[in-house]
């Protein structure tokens, strides 16, 4: 009689526990990882980890009742040393996500390790599509862009504007690889050639044999298949060279709105390029333009507005799943659409690509700019199922 009257007092006390209590260590913790000291720190960097915490103000501070903590640290765009800090933060500092993860071959590493840790990935720093293709985890995700959607957008137009021989100045690593694959096949697909390619370390200073090659080539196009100070590099230095006045045209695959900033109107003037947001698009970006603005004194890229957008997501799949469980939580991410500031009708794929519209934009003339942070024209919007490769296409056994 006592057993079943103290089974029955258990039972009471459980079932009057609030939902707070499917929250491991009692608060969600998410850790930005990213470049925070090298080539990538504006294209990222601590703005994103701005814009993550902005995501938790805008979130209320908890879920669940728990209370909601953000971390960073600077990978120095080393995969050994971003999964030993990742492998730190799942097995002794209780993060429940990893998120931002600038530079491929980290992300790739990260995700890697966090798929055998069963923990959550929101990759919106990094561009390659391994991440939802071959590589792909259920816990993964892949959110503000990919090299096929910038292959799809900037190549994509400038081909059919009649630049239709290339030459590459190839960033010598993963994302390097992946974004100039990606633009040859779409390409080619579409009547041009690559008639040359050069392959260059990150963090490079000096451009000018590389530059020299493309420029002796003949190519029309010089696609820079890079990201960051190298990306604002090759272009000041190529400026140098006279290439553009020459007749040449750069085309800077990845090139956001803090390198454009970073190299200033004059010299980037004319380039095309493709973003996922721009804070200037419609009347909900330019608030949060604002607020990001008010903290940070810059305005944000797809790169931060997506961190924004995947925390917001992640927190919201956790309040729908009742629970931070990984399982349950990745569940509920990929059945959730995704309407913010960042991506309007947005859809996860079983592959954990989160396809939204993109962007081709091209930058401002000196005289065109009509206040602080005003570089872009947006030329076209790339809808995301032309931009993203399809799941089922993408080698990810998750979306077979």
């Amino acid at each position: 009689m006592k057993l079943s009257a103290a089974m029955a007092a258990a039972l009471l006390v459980a079932s009057a526990l609030p939902a707070a209590a499917q929250v491991s260590d009692n608060k969600v913790k998410i850790g930005i990882l990213n470049d925070q000291s090298g080539v990538y720190a504006d294209f990222g960097g601590k703005w994103s980890y701005e814009a993550a915490k902005m995501a938790v103000e805008d979130f209320g501070g908890k879920v669940l009742d728990m209370p909601i903590e953000v971390v960073t640290a600077d990978h120095q765009n080393k995969p050994d040393i971003a999964s030993n800090i990742a492998r730190q933060w799942y097995d002794t500092g209780q993060v429940d996500a990893i998120m931002e993860l600038t530079t491929s071959s980290v992300a790739l590493a990260v995700q890697g390790l966090s798929k055998e840790k069963k923990k959550i990935t929101l990759v919106t720093g990094a561009a390659t599509t391994e991440l939802t293709g071959k590589q792909c985890s259920p816990y993964g995700f892949h959110w503000a862009y990919d090299t096929n959607a910038l292959a799809v957008g900037t190549g994509g137009a400038l081909v059919k504007a009649g630049g239709d021989s290339w030459f590459f100045l190839t960033a010598d690593y993963a994302f390097g690889y992946s974004l100039e694959a990606q633009t040859t096949k779409f390409l080619t697909s579409n009547g041009g050639k690559v008639v040359g390619s050069v392959r260059h370390p990150l963090s490079n200073a000096d451009f000018s044999s590389f530059l020299l090659q493309a420029q002796s080539s003949g190519a029309k196009v010089i696609g820079l298949a890079n990201a960051g100070l190298d990306t604002a590099n090759a272009i000041k230095q190529a400026s140098e060279f006279g290439i553009v006045a020459g007749g040449q045209r750069l085309a800077a695959l990845l090139f956001t709105l803090a390198e454009v900033h970073g190299l200033g109107l004059e010299a980037a003037q004319g380039l095309s390029l493709t973003e996922g947001f721009y804070w200037d698009r419609d009347d909900a970006s330019r608030e949060f333009g604002k607020r990001f603005f008010a903290r940070t004194k810059r305005m944000p890229n797809m790169i931060q507005a997506g961190t924004y957008s995947g925390v917001l997501h992640y927190l919201k799949a956790i309040a729908k799943a009742g629970a931070d469980d990984t399982e349950k939580v990745a569940e509920a991410m990929r059945a959730m659409p995704v309407d913010d500031v960042f991506a309007k009708g947005g859809v996860v794929a079983k592959n954990g690509r989160m396809i939204h519209d993109m962007y081709l934009m091209e930058v401002k003339k000196p005289e065109e700019s009509k206040q602080p942070w005003d570089y872009f024209k947006v030329l076209a919007t790339v809808p995301g199922d032309q931009a993203y490769i399809k799941p089922s296409e993408s080698g990810c056994p998750l979306a077979q």
